[in-house]
């Protein structure tokens, strides 16, 4: 499908706004950057578009409210600040979408509740209905109270979440970089835009350069890990510079704006989207040569006679990476026994579960249906 295509045809989208985007060389809030961006997407609406927008900024608005110059580094420090800044960050959008008639909401998102199924469910239903009255989702990480364990780690890989949870037509991630190069542009002045991406091949992935903003997290190996996830979710992603005028306006004319990143032919469905990139992983199971052939081109269920090692103190229901003997990560799913019952059971044949444990919970200990393939040369599953 052509670019104009997909964005012509994306009703449903998701915009993510990087903190880099909404502060000036001075790491004061650009004002009037947030002025056109409410504008170009009040626009967006009016035309029909369902539009959620997943907008960092809180703390870089906090730092102007305390006069800070630094980005802090304590946990409880970025807290305070995130709390200080996050309602101000709201006010400001409220005073500049108001003047569009544009009703904006408040969302704030854990880990734990993409973790949850029934609390995914109901984040689903409420950005539903938020559509349904004309309003405008703005989602962002809950930093006051997010830890390490919670957290979903940078607004790139949330907003991927937001577009698989709300099955969005399309996400744009407005960054500080015009899109996707060949090479570090900051380094080769040389260095070419990439206009579309088909698959991400080993070049394309070490096309990743690295940024840092004081304000900001991650860099363009962040963007392109959360953008192949979008991908496998089946969503179309424009990767392209916030800091260009009427940059939204210009993507939805039919401007090549950016880079284009299509998405998979076979998506995850919706469950499978949850399992790879929702749930939390409580533990690790280790699987043989046999084993990994056997799911990356068997289609099988996972059995215990192909595990060779457990970590983790995970229990029965709850999610486990699923690796090879070196280490790497070849699938994810919900497993059906505990790590104490696995490690009992590991390598032995499903006909002995029942001798061992005295118990069975099943023949597999992850069935193919809660099992997600994650890793070349596989398909993943759908």
């Amino acid at each position: 499908m052509k670019r104009k295509e997909i964005i012509a045809g994306a009703r449903r989208v998701v915009v993510k706004v990087g903190s880099s985007v909404l502060t000036t060389p001075d790491m004061t809030i650009d004002l009037q950057k947030i002025q056109d961006l409410s504008g170009e997407i009040s626009e967006l609406i009016a035309e029909g578009r369902k539009i959620a927008l997943v907008s960092s900024g809180a703390i870089a608005v906090g730092m102007e409210r305390l006069g800070l110059r630094q980005r802090v580094e304590g946990l409880p420090d970025k807290q305070a600040i995130a709390a200080i800044g996050q309602p101000h960050l709201m006010a400001l959008y409220d005073t500049y979408f108001q003047k569009k008639g544009i009703q904006i909401s408040q969302i704030l998102l854990t880990r734990d509740d993409m973790d949850h199924r029934r609390r995914y469910l109901n984040a689903r239903d409420t950005i539903a209905s938020l559509f349904k009255f004309g309003a405008l989702p703005i989602i962002n990480e809950n930093d006051t109270v997010v830890v390490e364990e919670i957290k979903v780690g940078d607004n790139d890989n949330l907003s991927v979440l937001v577009a698989g949870l709300i099955q969005a037509d399309l996400l744009i991630i407005l960054s500080d970089t015009e899109g996707l190069f060949d090479r570090d542009p900051k380094v080769y002045p040389e260095a070419c835009l990439i206009s579309e991406v088909e698959e991400f091949s080993e070049g394309i992935l070490c096309a990743a350069g690295e940024s840092f903003s004081p304000t900001g997290i991650g860099g363009m190996s962040v963007k392109l890990d959360a953008i192949r996830k979008a991908a496998s979710f089946g969503v179309p992603t424009v990767l392209a510079s916030g800091k260009r005028p009427r940059v939204l306006r210009d993507i939805f004319d039919g401007g090549h704006i950016g880079t284009l990143f299509l998405p998979r032919r076979d998506p995850l469905s919706c469950r499978k989207q949850w399992i790879a990139y929702g749930v939390r992983s409580a533990g690790a199971l280790y699987l043989d040569d046999g084993a990994v052939k056997a799911l990356l081109y068997g289609g099988k269920s996972l059995l215990p006679t192909g595990v060779a090692r457990v970590d983790g103190a995970f229990e029965r229901g709850e999610g486990v990476d699923v690796r090879d003997l070196s280490g790497r990560l070849v699938a994810k799913g919900l497993v059906n026994y505990s790590a104490q019952e696995v490690a009992k059971i590991k390598g032995k044949k499903s006909r002995e579960i029942n001798e061992i444990l005295g118990y069975t919970w099943g023949d597999e200990l992850i069935h193919r249906d809660h099992l997600v393939i994650l890793s070349a040369p596989g398909k993943e599953a759908s």
